[in-house]
């Protein structure tokens, strides 16, 4: 009768599997039993409570008339929320008991009103009770107490002491104050074992702590453990795998409740509550200053300290929604592209804009840099800083801040209305919604009255006069400088050349070639050759082993000096080589490198038969670590940059092995990078890379290549460690022809057709390398074929990304 009461959306609830313990009568019940339910209709009675009475559980009103099943803290004023199951489906409150959360006869756990909205998925379970713990923690048990499922595996936006957060699990945001609904904050394990917070919005993705502009292990963390693990215990201790080490202020007494919660704003904050208050007390955060948190603003909206954080609009911009400044700024009116005539440039002094910078460049005039933001319809501001020459045009204005201890400033593009409008009200500060930034204007229509007549006309026979003498003198002095400084000395000239570099290069040490000649004895010990240089093996001062990579005297050498050494500053991890320092002396141009004891790849896996016979250079477990190594590399580079980065030549000559085997891809001397918003692609003039590792469409010049060329090439590179041999020698040696789609093919209709385990594994032994004398993982060696033959498919988009590859690889570490 009571289901005839429905209005609208009711909860499915959350039935599943309860075993109990007796209580006494008159007490709340922390359990319930297989077939119990608990109805909306009785919200604020029909709970469970924990042993201790810390916790509730139930129906929570989040809105009028809408409910969600969650865990709460009983003795908080406000009933803070410790869990959520249905928080972005709230059911309808309107008195039903067909709103419940049940836990079924199946065993199930579920939430349903009249539909499931939420479920435990345990259904074919022995579940006889679900029951809240003293930790927070509602658990499914059997009747022997074994947990079939637990909320702690699950977490919202809050972890409680004992509670994980893993490789797997997550935290994520509300999306506004008192509403349950999923934001677009998190916190999370990278691919890089790191722990992070991230913006992760509808239109961009960026992490902000923590601090992007440091590597990882100047932010005090470490990228080789990848267990992937943190919690806080009852202390208010919060310790990671990697090395992340916090303490509540009030740390140490264990008698206090705690939380760790992801707040909407994006700041992760641990509370302690005050039992005797019912309120809560922040005792550590993560981002001290919140406008330093990514997206606060939206979308060209910018934050400022007063002292807490304020957002607003710059000039030409107004708030999409002034109630919701999460959905940012937009213009107003809209700039059209075109020259001075149509757009002009206001000042923002203090202010900065994170991210988003296209086409970096350093050691140009402030002129040049307002040049190639107007000449650029897609760019939005840039910013420069003076006396560095360091430009910054950006193609979108997200994560705006006015810092405390400014360092820049941004030149704003608007429509020229917007800027006379400015002018005519004799304005000497820009306004916007609060803000005030000083800018200095100055009225162009003055003018010296040399230059103009008594009708107040310009007088031209004076400004041309004036004119010729400066250009005349500027000629004389170009001609003198030539003359006396770059005759005179040749490498003062080529010092002004390469003092391009020197912006590029401030996290390196630059080195003298003197240095490095002494270093390598005069560059005597070659350890390797590529297309862009040879490599050469040397011992500094302080004992440290190096590799020297001296590029050749190519029509290109410069070219691929500064591709690499654009790509060094942006990128760090464990499966890269890490670059020391430079040498930039025209016309020498080196980089300094870690020595990579074990040399590449190519020199451990391929061998002539009659120096390696019956002998197993390499066992499968390096063979597989290797593997996972350059894939996390290339996922790395691919997608966790803040550009996209290409390497362009993937082969295992590039694929550097440290003392325990451990994979350290290098040579970026083509990469190519990409701007995430340009799009995820690029036209090649000419054919990078090394035959036999090049992805097909790379031959087709001026087709798009993106980083799906780099999986084609891993795909390459794990066919040779499966075989341990090269490919183009392998099919070569099968039917005298170079055709590895015609060889993928047949693999793939193989992997297809064999479902019998023991045929599979017949065949597997012979085709995986025979010096491995059938000593190998059938299971890892049968899904790393399979993966190989879809990356080398002869259509980009069929191909796997790398992130998808390396996740693949990094599943298969425990198989057996």
């Amino acid at each position: 009768m009571m289901s005839r009461r429905i209005h609208g959306m009711c909860l499915l609830v959350l039935a599943t599997f309860l075993s109990c313990i007796a209580l006494s009568a008159g007490d709340h019940r922390s359990v319930l039993w297989r077939g119990g339910s608990i109805a909306v209709e009785d919200a604020d009675e029909n709970v469970l409570v924990s042993p201790s009475g810390n916790f509730s559980c139930g129906f929570y009103k989040v809105a009028t008339n809408a409910y969600t099943f969650a865990v709460w803290f009983t003795a908080s004023a406000d009933a803070t929320v410790a869990w959520t199951a249905n928080r972005d489906s709230p059911v309808n409150g309107v008195g039903s008991r067909a709103e419940r959360a049940q836990l079924l006869d199946t065993g199930n756990l579920v939430d349903y009103d009249g539909r499931v909205v939420w479920s435990t998925n345990t259904s074919g379970t022995p579940a006889d009770r679900a029951q809240l713990l003293d930790t927070g923690n509602l658990v499914v048990a059997d009747a022997a107490g074994n947990r079939l499922w637990q909320s702690f595996d699950w977490p919202t936006d809050t972890l409680l002491a004992g509670q994980p957060v893993t490789r797997y699990k997550q935290l994520v945001s509300a999306s506004a104050r008192g509403l349950p609904y999923s934001g677009y904050y998190k916190f999370y394990f990278d691919s890089s074992n790191i722990l992070n917070l991230m913006y992760d919005g509808p239109e961009i993705s960026s992490n902000y702590w923590p601090s992007p502009f440091n590597k990882w292990w100047d932010n005090n963390r470490t990228a080789y453990n990848s267990s992937r693990y943190g919690s806080f215990d009852r202390r208010g201790v919060f310790t990671a795998s990697d090395q992340l080490q916090f303490n509540a202020s009030d740390m140490g007494d264990e008698g206090v409740m705690r939380r760790l919660t992801l707040d909407y704003d994006g700041n992760l904050r641990l509370y302690s509550l005050d039992a005797a208050a019912g309120r809560w007390h922040v005792t550590w955060v993560a981002v001290g200053r919140q406008c330093y948190v990514h997206g606060l603003c939206g979308s060209n909206g910018i934050c400022s300290f007063r002292p807490g954080p304020t957002c607003s609009c710059p000039v030409g911009y107004v708030p999409n929604d002034a109630s919701d400044w999460s959905k940012g700024c937009r213009r107003s009116p809209d700039v059209r592209c075109g020259g001075d005539d149509v757009v002009d440039f206001v000042e923002m002094p203090h202010t900065d804009f994170w991210g988003f910078d296209v086409n970096y460049t350093a050691g140009v005039t402030f002129d040049a840099c307002r040049r190639l933001c107007l000449d650029d319809c897609n760019c939005k501001a840039f910013g420069y800083r003076p006396g560095t020459g360091r430009c910054y045009p950006k193609i979108a204005l997200w994560n705006g801040r006015i810092p405390i201890k400014p360092d820049q400033t941004i030149y704003l593009k608007v429509a020229r209305s917007v800027k006379n409008q400015m002018i005519n009200q004799s304005s000497s500060f820009l306004h916007f919604d609060g803000h005030a930034c000083t800018v200095d204007e100055r009225d162009a229509s003055v003018g010296s009255s040399y230059l103009h007549g008594r009708s107040n006309e310009i007088n031209f026979i004076y400004f041309y006069s004036f004119l010729a003498v400066v250009f005349v003198v500027e000629a004389i002095f170009v001609v003198v400088g030539y003359l006396f400084v770059f005759r005179a000395d040749p490498v003062a000239a080529g010092r002004v050349r390469d003092d391009g570099y020197s912006l590029v290069f401030s996290h390196f040490r630059r080195f003298t070639y003197d240095e490095l000649s002494d270093a390598t004895c005069g560059f005597r010990d070659e350890i390797a050759k590529g297309g862009t240089g040879s490599v050469y093996k040397g011992v500094l001062e302080d004992g440290r082993s190096i590799a020297v990579k001296r590029l050749g005297e190519l029509t290109q050498a410069d070219e691929v000096f500064r591709s690499e050494l654009s790509v060094i500053g942006r990128i760090n991890h464990m499966n890269l080589v890490r670059i020391w320092g430079f040498c930039s002396e025209h016309p020498h141009r080196l980089l300094v490198s870690e020595f990579v004891e074990n040399g590449s790849l190519d020199k451990a896996l391929f061998c002539d038969d009659g120096e390696s016979s019956g002998v197993v250079v390499l066992p499968w477990r390096s063979r597989y670590k290797i593997a996972v190594g350059v894939a996390k590399a290339l996922a790395y580079l691919h997608h966790e940059c803040l550009e996209w980065i290409v390497h362009c030549d993937v082969k295992p000559e590039n694929i550097l092995l440290d003392g325990d085997f451990e994979p350290k891809v290098t040579d970026f001397g083509l990469v190519k990078l990409l701007s995430r918003d340009a799009g995820s692609h690029m036209a090649l003039s000419r054919v990078q890379g090394t035959r036999g590792y090049i992805a097909p469409e790379c031959w087709t010049v001026g087709r798009p290549i993106t980083g799906k060329a780099d999986v084609y090439s891993f795909g390459v590179v794990l066919l040779e460690l499966l075989r341990g041999q090269r490919v183009c020698d392998w099919v070569a040696a099968a039917d005298g022809a170079w055709d590895l789609q015609r060889l993928a093919a047949w693999l793939k209709e193989k992997l297809k057709r064999d479902d019998d385990e023991e045929e599979v594994s017949t065949w597997l032994e012979e085709l995986v390398d025979a010096r491995l004398r059938g000593d190998f993982n059938h299971v890892q060696a049968a899904a790393m074929l399979e993966l190989a033959v879809c990356c080398v498919d002869g259509e980009p988009n069929r191909r796997p990304s790398m992130n998808a590859v390396a996740q693949k690889l990094i599943s298969l570490h425990d198989t057996r």
